[in-house]
């Protein structure tokens, strides 16, 4: 859990650092071949080449290139179809989406999880609801399938990692999950990216440097190991806790517009999912 409360403190700070130098300034495909590429040369030095078994990496692979990788080109799509609100709107439903993926893996319906997820859900479309236009369904589909591709990398980790050898450091192995995101970040950036948007300005570097080594490095990183750590009704929670990270920086440091009271009822609601999903954890594994 505390990996997790790290990460979305981490990543609040990130998703203003992206709203305020980044979108709309930079190509968004070059900053994200350019974070991928940063996580990558911040484990490669610790990779331990040998120490996997070909088929454990290649499934550390898969789940970097879906968790990452495919997640951002549904994810950067979503804004030719959508309004930012209307994507931010549609990001709530991931936690859904682990709780019920973790169940069918599992063969079986915890109500509790689900519970919570929808909870969570509630909390995080009471901060974030806006009215949607009328013409929204294929942007829809399209966040969508992002939210799956992150909801099934951090499920399919959680499930990977009592497999991976107990004698052998995570940071020696992960730099698999950013092997396996690079190859589509670089398509992404060859066949949709634009040249003539690339960083101008210093301070544009330092946020992609910052952004590549800190939250999707050491972030994704952190992240993932949380996931193997908690229940999936806290995973699934604690997705959606991090919009109200999120604004609460937004406010506090660059004094964007937030409804003050939305922000305070959603978080309590969050809260209030992450009690339900404790219910009766110690009667069961985190993880597995």
């Amino acid at each position: 859990m505390t990996y997790l409360v790290g990460v979305t403190a981490l990543w609040a700070f990130s998703f203003s650092l992206i709203g305020v130098y980044i979108a709309g300034q930079v190509d968004s495909y070059f900053a994200v071949l350019t974070r991928i590429t940063l996580a990558l040369l911040v484990f490669a030095p610790m990779m331990r080449w040998s120490a996997l078994d070909r088929r454990t990496a290649a499934s550390l692979m898969a789940i970097g290139a879906i968790e990452l990788g495919l997640m951002y080109v549904f994810f950067y799509q979503s804004f030719l179809w959508l309004s930012v609100p209307e994507v931010l709107l549609f990001t709530i439903f991931t936690p859904i989406y682990i709780a019920l993926l973790d169940d069918l893996l599992c063969r079986r319906l915890r109500w509790r999880y689900l519970l919570a997820a929808v909870i969570a859900v509630g909390g995080a479309a009471v901060i974030r609801y806006t009215d949607v236009s009328s013409h929204f369904w294929g942007g829809f589909a399209v966040v969508q399938g992002a939210n799956l591709c992150f909801a099934i990398g951090q499920v399919a980790y959680r499930r990977l990692a009592p497999t991976l050898p107990p004698d052998l450091p995570v940071h020696a192995v992960f730099g698999w999950f950013f092997v396996g995101a690079w190859p589509l970040a670089a398509l992404m950036f060859a066949v949709l990216g634009d040249v003539s948007r690339l960083p101008h300005t210093t301070t544009q570097w330092a946020v992609l440097l910052w952004l590549g080594i800190g939250a999707s490095g050491l972030g994704y990183y952190a992240w993932n190991m949380g996931a193997s750590r908690v229940s999936a009704g806290t995973l699934a929670v604690m997705n959606n806790a991090l919009i109200p990270a999120g604004l609460a920086v937004n406010l506090l440091i660059w004094n964007h517009h937030v409804i003050l009271h939305r922000l305070v009822l959603g978080a309590a609601i969050i809260a209030l999912a992450l009690v339900v999903s404790g219910m009766g954890q110690r009667r069961e594994p985190a993880a597995g």
